[in-house]
């Protein structure tokens, strides 16, 4: 949201929440994801976003999950005007250079559609079934620190230079370049108020945050400007994304309208009917409207 203007992007089928398991087919999985996300663009939402994650939650099966950056190239051609997001990026799953690159291909491939969603990581049963190492908390948010730096460099300069503590580059050619000036918009999530929020108030265009309570979105904020001020930043240039988890919509309600107050101007919005499509459908139609008529 921004003013009186709502904006509405969506989940598509990708098979991360057994989404796709009533589909026998390989190949038509593909097509159903492929068919929502056109069906979302002819319907008028702003984006489409797909997880970052390789097999199924809430317990890993033997169903298929396509993968997201592969995924976002496929959707960037059989779409042609909706925004193409990930919520988010785990940091660990490829070095920066690679996703830099990967990003940059896909926003032209798409005409400029990317949005860059981003985090430290933090699943770690997942890590340890596809071979990556876990390294503490503190050092995944160093790397994504370090990695933004990276890709920034790669999407803006002729040739990037880096000599950090995980991540070098020695001349690196990245073209081409992605077609959003100065780069793609970075959507950074967490709510960590040392390390994640330090990076938020460097590199972020958007930050999304998970905070459970008003009081915590406004201790979360002034810690925000803290940073920003640290860094030389005015933090009115980050917009911020609140994600919410929706059993009751006269609370939710109450919930945006605290957050708006805080600043908080973007939503995403998670109905919480254990996966029941027809609830989650039913309780989005009676909350639209009344969000808008709430400004």
């Amino acid at each position: 949201m921004a003013g009186s203007e709502l904006k509405l992007g969506v989940f598509v089928p990708q098979g991360w929440r057994m989404d796709l398991a009533d589909v026998p087919d390989p190949v038509e999985k593909y097509e159903t994801m492929s068919r929502c996300a056109r069906e979302a663009e002819t319907a008028g939402f702003d984006a489409i976003f797909l997880y970052d994650h390789f097999h199924t939650v809430p317990t890993p099966q033997r169903e298929s999950v396509f993968e997201c950056w592969t995924s976002m190239a496929a959707l960037a051609r059989d779409t042609r005007s909706i925004r193409l997001g990930q919520m988010v990026t785990c940091n660990s799953y490829r070095p920066p250079s690679l996703l830099a690159k990967m990003a940059s291909g896909i926003d032209v491939m798409s005409r400029g559609r990317v949005i860059l969603g981003i985090g430290a990581g933090w699943y770690q049963h997942e890590y340890e079934a596809y071979g990556y190492e876990y390294p503490d908390t503190p050092d995944r948010l160093r790397m994504l620190r370090e990695s933004l730096q990276v890709i920034k460099a790669l999407w803006t300069q002729d040739e990037a230079h880096f000599d950090g503590r995980y991540y070098k580059l020695r001349g690196a050619i990245n073209e081409p370049k992605p077609v959003q000036k100065p780069h793609p918009p970075i959507w950074i999530g967490g709510s960590g108020p040392k390390r994640t929020l330090r990076v938020v108030a460097k590199h972020a265009d958007v930050w999304n945050s998970n905070a459970r309570s008003i009081d915590e979105t406004r201790e979360l904020n002034r810690i925000l400007a803290d940073h920003c001020a640290k860094v030389g930043r005015d933090p009115n240039t980050i917009r911020r994304s609140h994600q919410l988890r929706i059993d009751d919509i006269d609370a939710a309600l109450a919930q945006i309208a605290a957050s708006r107050r805080e600043g908080f101007s973007e939503f995403l919005i998670f109905p919480a009917q254990g996966g029941d499509l027809r609830k989650a459908a039913e309780a989005a139609a009676k909350l639209l409207p009344r969000l808008r008529a709430a400004g």
